[in-house]
């Protein structure tokens, strides 16, 4: 019986001692370094990498019409810290990844609402404006998405709904707003896509027209082995595109567009991290032969996890930005802040990602 008693007894104060210990996140300050020690008590300084060696960041897509990440349902207050934050760490640039997407559209458009669009509830393109304003920062406007393209591989279906879209919005808004400052060309190939030469010049040179030559710029993809359906169970395919292949075909294109774009911006995601610079290379040189700025589009977002999609590892990122620099690119932009980088993102790992690119960069 008594050693039963004692039996308990010490059960009884082990359990207290578990229930009063301290949480990972309560130690006291005077004990903070026994648990956390600092980088070179215990840590191997050649794994930390240099700081602010990668491109910084400095435009962002505003994706608020998508098919395949969530809604985060803000309203202009959201939104307006959302610009905040990215002004705190240098983004001097928004782009509107699109106007509208099927019957979806993010402004009361004359033209697409007798085409069948939905109205919306709120002009997106004229908060983004006043935001941009309020904030200094230069909004591009993203052109209209019929779907067609997506469903026939023809991307010069796009020219005839946009040829009206492009006059409406700069009679609406380009001349009214300082911060209307370029055009984002929406459509996304990869390669040498049907009618992608004809499309790309014809709405580019209509947006520089109309507008006394504001800027324009494209954003496309690599068809590297993690171009796959975003739908599909796989992350990766065996074909993929060479490197020479690449720059033979993006050769063809960039000379049939030089004149109506002034910059591309390739999304970063589709290919491996160990062939970020044999195409980044092939890209800056490309560009500079043909006279286009050449831009990243850093993805913030994870291709390399079976579920679609969350905040990248920070390390990724780092390490393409890093690649983005030795290339000498020109600038670097992101799909895309609010959701994948952004402290107020519903998703929690994204303010992470902020704070570890701050500190990357020394914000």
């Amino acid at each position: 019986m008594k050693s039963r008693r004692n039996f308990i007894k010490k059960s009884v104060i082990a359990g207290a001692s578990i229930l009063t210990a301290p949480a990972i996140g309560s130690v006291r300050p005077d004990t903070q370094d026994e648990v956390f020690p600092k980088v070179g008590d215990s840590v191997d300084r050649n794994l930390v990498p240099p700081q602010g060696t990668g491109l910084p960041i400095s435009g962002t897509f505003l994706d608020e019409i998508s098919h395949d990440i969530p809604h985060q349902n803000w309203g202009e207050k959201e939104w307006d810290l959302d610009f905040h934050y990215m002004r705190n760490i240098g983004i001097d640039t928004v782009i509107m990844i699109r106007s509208g997407y099927r019957k979806f559209i993010t402004y009361p458009s004359d033209y697409l609402l007798k085409k069948g669009c939905y109205r919306p509830s709120v002009d997106l393109v004229e908060m983004y404006l006043r935001l941009a304003a309020k904030y200094d920062m230069k909004f591009y406007f993203g052109l209209y998405d019929s779907g067609e393209y997506w469903d026939t591989g023809d991307l010069s279906r796009e020219i005839e709904h946009n040829k009206y879209v492009i006059d409406e919005v700069w009679e609406k808004y380009g001349k009214r707003y300082k911060s209307f400052a370029g055009w984002y060309i929406s459509g996304e190939i990869s390669r040498k896509t049907r009618g992608a030469i004809q499309a790309f010049y014809t709405m580019g040179k209509q947006c520089k027209d109309v507008s006394d030559g504001l800027p324009t710029f494209i954003s496309p993809w690599i068809d590297g082995k993690k171009a796959v359906m975003a739908a599909s169970g796989q992350l990766s395919r065996a074909d993929s595109v060479s490197v020479q292949q690449h720059e033979k075909e993006w050769s063809e294109i960039f000379d049939g567009i030089r004149g109506a774009v002034d910059a591309c911006a390739f999304q970063d995601g589709h290919i491996d991290y160990d062939e970020l610079d044999a195409f980044f290379e092939v890209n800056k040189r490309l560009a500079d032969r043909y006279g286009l700025q050449c831009w990243t589009n850093a993805e913030t977002f994870d291709r390399d996890m079976p579920i679609r999609f969350f905040p990248i590892k920070f390390d990724k990122l780092r390490m393409k930005l890093e690649a983005a620099k030795r290339a000498g690119y020109d600038k670097a932009i992101t799909f895309e802040f609010s959701h994948f980088m952004s402290p107020q993102s519903a998703y929690r790992q994204a303010g992470h990602l902020y704070d570890r690119y701050r500190e990357y960069f020394k914000i």
